[in-house]
Formats: C-alpha cells, sequence, structure tokens
C-alpha cells in the first residue's frame, strides 16, 4: 500500500512553516499516543505514521528531498539511529508533549517526577422541594471518605515493618518503557509513582494507610437556587496521590415537583380554577402564594386563561436583584353532575342569550362570521 502524503498526515499545507508543522505533529501525537489508546490499533498506526511524517518535514534537508522527489526521495529509515536524538528536531517535539501527556505539570521532567496527584471531584445529587429553594435551607449529607489507619497510623506497612525501596524503579517512582525507537518514562508499575513497596502489607488497611469511612457535612443552600445549580465544598473529594490535595465536592440541586406551582426562571405559575358564574359576574377569589394566600379582583366577563400577575409573588433568585412574579391563569370550570333544576335554568339562560348573540357571546358571533367567509356564504 502506498504511502500518504507526509503533509496530508499531519494536515498541513505545503509551505507551512516549521512551527505549524511541529504544532501539527504535536497536537496528533496527543491525540494518538499509545497510552492514550492502549487497546486501539488504529490510533498506534496513526500515531508511527504522524511520527514518520513529522521526522522528514522537520529536517530541512530531508523535506527538501521530500518536497522534490517525494517518498523516494527519503531513506525511510532515516533517523532511525543514534543521529535522530541528537540536535532536536523530532526529539524537541516529543519532549514538547511528553509533559502534555503524561502531566508533566505537575512536578514532572526530565529531572524526574514528584507524582503528586489533587484527588478526584466527587458528585452528590440533592432533591429539596420547591419551597426550599426559594426560601434556602440547611442539610446534612453523608459522603464516604478515608481517614488514616489507625493501625500502621498511614504507613500502610503491618505494625513493627516499614516499607522499602522499590526494586524495580530504585525509588525513583518513575521507569523507562521503550516505544519503537525511543523511550518514554512513566509511572513505575510495581510501587505506582511512591518509589516504595510495602513487604509486609498492614491487614486493616491492606498497605493503603488509610480506612474508608463515612463523614457528615452541612450543606448551606442559599435561597433562590434553581434546577441543575452546583455547590462546591472545596477538599471535600477523594484525597489525593502522594500528598496531593483533596477534589472538591459538588452538591448537585434538583427541585421536586410541586403540587401546585410550576417555575419558569423566578416567576411561579399556577393554574386557577373558577366558575362561569364567577367568571360571568366578576369577583375576588382567593389564590395560595409561597407565603401563603393573596386575593385577586377578577373582573366580569374574564375568559378561560387569561392570566393575571402578582408582582413580587415568585422567587428571588440567587443573582438576581428582584424578586419574580406569580402568574394565575384562570381556567373556567364547567360544572358537573347538574341537577334538574339547574339544567332547567341553563337552558333558559342559552334560549335567553340567543336574542342577542353578538352582545352576550361576541367571540361565538366572530368565529362564525370568519367559518361564512370561509366558505363564502
Amino acid at each position: 500500500m502506498s504511502k500518504k502524503d507526509f503533509y496530508e498526515v499531519l494536515g498541513v499545507n505545503r509551505d507551512a512553516s516549521d512551527d505549524d508543522i511541529k504544532k501539527a505533529y504535536r497536537k496528533l501525537a496527543m491525540k494518538f499516543h499509545p497510552d492514550r489508546n492502549p487497546d486501539s490499533k488504529e490510533a498506534e498506526d496513526k500515531f508511527k505514521e504522524a511520527k514518520e511524517a513529522y521526522e522528514i518535514l522537520s529536517d530541512g534537508q530531508k523535506r527538501a528531498a521530500y518536497d522534490q522527489y517525494g517518498h523516494a526521495g527519503v531513506d525511510p529509515q532515516a533517523g532511525m539511529g543514534g543521529g535522530g536524538f541528537g540536535g532536536g528536531g523530532f526529539a524537541d517535539a516529543f519532549s514538547d508533549i511528553f509533559g502534555d501527556i503524561f502531566g508533566g505539570g505537575q512536578g514532572g521532567g526530565r529531572g524526574g517526577r514528584s507524582n503528586v496527584y489533587r484527588g478526584s471531584d466527587l458528585r452528590y445529587n440533592m432533591e429539596i422541594t420547591l419551597e426550599e429553594a426559594a426560601r434556602g435551607v440547611e442539610r446534612q449529607i453523608k459522603i464516604p471518605a478515608h481517614e488514616e489507619c489507625d493501625v500502621c497510623h498511614g504507613s500502610g506497612a503491618k505494625p513493627g515493618t516499614e516499607a522499602k525501596t522499590c526494586h524495580t524503579c530504585n525509588g525513583q517512582g518513575q521507569v523507562r518503557v521503550s516505544q519503537g525507537f525511543f523511550s518514554i518514562q512513566q509511572t513505575c508499575p510495581t510501587c505506582h509513582g511512591s518509589g516504595k513497596y510495602i513487604p509486609d502489607p498492614c491487614r486493616n488497611c491492606h498497605g493503603t494507610g488509610r480506612v474508608q469511612t463515612t463523614k457528615t457535612l452541612a450543606v448551606k443552600i442559599p435561597g433562590g437556587v434553581d434546577e441543575g445549580d452546583r455547590i462546591r465544598l472545596s477538599g471535600e473529594g477523594e484525597p489525593g496521590v502522594n500528598g496531593g490535595p483533596h477534589g472538591d465536592l459538588y452538591v448537585v440541586i434538583h427541585i421536586k415537583q410541586h403540587s401546585v406551582f410550576e417555575r419558569e426562571g423566578n416567576d411561579l405559575h399556577c393554574e386557577m380554577p373558577i366558575s362561569i358564574t364567577a367568571a360571568a359576574l366578576g369577583g375576588e377569589i382567593e389564590i395560595p402564594t409561597l407565603d401563603g394566600k393573596a386575593r385577586i379582583s377578577i373582573p366580569a366577563g374574564t375568559q378561560s386563561g387569561q392570566v393575571f400577575r402578582l408582582r413580587g409573588k415568585g422567587i428571588k433568585g440567587v443573582r438576581s436583584a428582584v424578586t419574580g412574579d406569580l402568574m394565575c391563569h384562570v381556567m373556567l370550570e364547567t360544572p358537573v353532575n347538574l341537577t334538574s333544576r339547574q339544567k332547567e335554568l341553563l337552558r333558559e339562560f342559552e334560549q335567553i342569550s340567543q336574542d342577542e348573540p353578538a352582545k352576550h357571546n361576541p367571540r361565538a358571533k366572530s368565529f362564525m362570521d370568519k367559518v361564512k367567509d370561509f366558505f363564502g356564504g
């Protein structure tokens, strides 16, 4: 199978600068490195392909030969000998990405690494009521935690014994592993970067120096939180490695569905059923709010679906300077289970209303007029 064009492999133009070529290679190397894709043959092939392309295009003489004669103009084994690592080029680019791939920013580099890592963050889902979300609440939660083993006092070794220097890495915490024609530095698989191993581990903590337990935390939920809001508890996540800092705990808020209100931003919505009589004649009705009850005036002739706004009866958001409103949606309720007398009165009412339909039912009259116009009546 013929090789791909080296410029195409790196995704750069033929007039790309040395810096552009280097950046393109670093991006591909980080993406397809075998340590990031341990079980992917495709990623391994792409990594080797990018490596070969960069080695040719990063060398001025080789690039010129390749530009003039293509793959035939370069030795496929070029740079595989000792000179390939001497003066920069490929070795320098790989050195640049080495820290990015293996986390060198945490105290690593060519001179050795401390292997100190921050602990993982934790997530806790908390369900609260709409009232609690509006006013704020303090909750007690229990989360898994680790504390120092009281048998070995954190050493991980059986009492009377101690950890010994790792024989695999000689206490360095890292070993060199061959990857093709170069070698890379990796965390020691025996001591996992600590530089020591425990020949006789503590039976209580199994050599970890810590035992799992639970701890209780008080979480203050501020008033105005909404669905999906997160509260960060700094340092309450998992412990770090080799003395690294703890991660954080994120409490994610979930609000229970309310039987009366629906929240939309800082506004609340509710549906209020009223009788046909109340809608026709008007009057006052009592509606619920989060703070108790309130009364609103219903004008005569109120239609179903009409919305009445009660300002300041909603929720004051965490990041809001004003309180939302309560939107009351009036819904006309059709009476059911009528008595004979009620049916008689309604028929009489309907008969009287037919004398002047445009006056008593203007929307129905308007609709029927539109229907007649539609059918050309």
